[in-house]
């Protein structure tokens, strides 16, 4: 405080409204997105479904902890969307899936899987249900823990393999 001005109004209210010097470091989320995967599987409880794989369409949105490191414009400092597709594929080509709320559960787990990742939607959408509707399906949010990780503030990339 600059003990040689007057004191005035403005100035009390200017010193009180100025936010501290903050030495803590902001931590920053990155949104990774799959938008319409189609895929075709074996999904459902009627006997029909078993019979017959049907098209499923999906979105996947996961947020994760940015490095504090830079990117340096390789895939090795980021969560690749093209690793979410081909483990959602790979899941799916597993074997047969009673329910979407099963497979949306684990398509949820293998983008947790990532320590960076903090918090993803997705939503598994059946195509060919109805004649009179686009799609049914379901949409789930999970968190890691329902909170965010310790540390993942300065969380940094995991090596590809």
């Amino acid at each position: 405080m600059d003990n040689d001005r007057p004191l005035t109004l403005t100035r009390i209210l200017a010193e009180r409204m100025t936010p501290p010097e903050s030495t803590e470091r902001k931590v920053s989320l990155c949104r990774v997105f799959v938008r319409d995967l189609v895929l075709t599987c074996s999904i459902g409880i009627h006997p029909h479904e078993h019979e017959a794989p049907q098209r499923v369409r999906l979105n996947v949105d996961l947020w994760a902890m940015e490095s504090p490191l830079p990117i340096d414009d390789n895939i090795v400092n980021v969560i690749s969307y093209e690793d979410i597709v081909s483990g959602i594929e790979a899941l799916m080509a597993e074997g047969h899936i009673n329910l979407i709320e099963t497979a949306a559960e684990k398509i949820a787990a293998l983008c947790l899987m990532d320590r960076r990742a903090v918090k993803v939607q997705v939503r598994v959408e059946k195509l060919d249900v109805f004649s009179n509707a686009a799609s049914a399906g379901v949409e789930i949010e999970r968190h890691r823990n329902g909170k965010t990780p310790p540390g993942a503030e300065t969380a940094i990339p995991l090596p590809r393999k």
